[in-house]
């Protein structure tokens, strides 16, 4: 079996989309001195479809959602030349000659992204080649069911976001994750503002429920430094993402202060990538993203790599691609969800491309055992409300 020739589709949404929200999160672009709408540079309405097929008629199914047009003209340029006529079991090696043929400009950002599109889509292959799904190759089931935790919570009204905390209660979720609507530009007030946000959800959820900060690279160290003893009495899991990804240090200061746990690695590459993060004990959680991180062979090593420091991996987004490694790895204890009710944040846009991700029943997820592959379908029939780009 090899490979014969590999698609790329960008889709561009072209649907109904939701007016921002006022205070929807402060993010990096935003954090200290941009005007204008503070989710400006998380909220994206493109993602890539990578189909990959063999041979012998398998298509394998990859996807990326960062800077989508630009991925596909890397994969149709450089990439896709390096793998058609390959086999896809030779998963390592193609993996190392996409990795190292594009090292000198690559290795981070969107080159990992595009490398992470192909990687995805030969596990696929790989999948239905076998008739297993891609847990079971990976080491198959760790866990009966995975928890996953309800991941939206978006800074709004006071009584709109208790509202929501109380739907997830309600379904079942014994963990949620929320987003702040301040931060460093608008000084004690907004961080008072913050509190209450947080002061709500915990609240409602009670005592005996895990609750998770996300800030999207929106605050800087020393803004953090002063939320930390604040944010402490309401017991979160983790804060997620306080400074930008580039500031290691900064990272490492806050998580080794002890006092609320810091999680990040959504924008970090490879296991070497995530080697010097767990050197500098930066991180409590890890958080990659394996559509983004280097794929699924990438997302193994960084796995094995953080299981030997005792670093919990809880990838980013929930999705069938990092579902399937978190069922595969006991290092993966829970994984994230999205509930879908607009199109207003970009990881949504995944939901209208694909079928087949599990529904949560009383906040758990399971994976089908005869299922091959990654189990994920193009929702053609929905692709009418995007502009597609071939």
């Amino acid at each position: 079996m090899k490979i014969k020739s590999i698609r790329t589709r960008v889709l561009r949404w072209s649907g109904k989309t939701v007016a921002p929200q006022a205070n929807f999160c402060t993010n990096a672009s935003d954090a200290l001195f941009e005007r204008g709408d503070s989710m400006g540079s998380f909220r994206f309405h493109e993602w890539l479809i990578c189909e990959v097929e063999t041979d012998n008629g398998i298509v394998g199914i990859g996807n990326a959602a960062l800077a989508p047009t630009i991925t596909k003209q890397i994969i149709d340029t450089y990439l896709a030349p390096l793998v058609i006529g390959e086999d896809p079991f030779d998963n390592e090696y193609l993996w190392q000659k996409m990795y190292r043929r594009t090292h000198a400009w690559g290795r981070k950002g969107v080159g990992m992204v595009a490398i992470s599109a192909i990687d995805i889509a030969i596990w696929d292959i790989m999948g239905k080649a076998t008739g297993k799904p891609v847990f079971k190759l990976l080491g198959g089931r760790t866990k009966e069911q995975i928890p996953v935790y309800a991941s939206k919570l978006y800074g709004q009204s006071i009584d709109a976001l208790a509202k929501e905390a109380q739907s997830y209660v309600d379904q079942g979720f014994d963990m949620v994750k929320m987003r702040f609507g301040w931060g460093p530009k608008d000084g004690p007030a907004g961080m008072r503002k913050n509190l209450d946000l947080v002061k709500t959800v915990r609240e409602v959820i009670g005592p005996d429920r895990d609750l998770m900060l996300e800030c999207y690279m929106g605050w800087n160290l020393e803004y953090t430094k002063r939320m930390l003893p604040k944010l402490a009495e309401f017991e979160p899991r983790w804060l997620e993402e306080p400074v930008i990804a580039d500031d290691l240090a900064g990272y490492a200061e806050l998580n080794n202060m002890n006092i609320v746990p810091i999680s990040g690695g959504e924008h970090e590459f490879t296991n070497f990538g995530f080697k010097t993060l767990l050197d500098m004990n930066a991180l409590s959680v890890i958080q990659y993203d394996t559509n983004r991180v280097g794929g699924i062979t990438a997302a193994q090593k960084i796995n094995a790599l953080a299981e030997a420091y005792q670093v919990p991996v809880i990838p980013h987004a929930g999705q069938m691609h990092n579902y399937h490694l978190t069922m595969a790895n006991l290092n993966c204890p829970i994984s994230e969800f999205f509930p879908v009710f607009d199109v207003e944040v970009g990881n949504e846009l995944f939901y209208y491309v694909f079928k087949g991700d599990p529904v949560p029943k009383n906040g758990f997820i399971d994976l089908d055992d005869d299922l091959p592959g990654l189990g994920l379908e193009i929702a053609e029939d929905a692709l009418g409300e995007f502009e597609i780009i071939e």
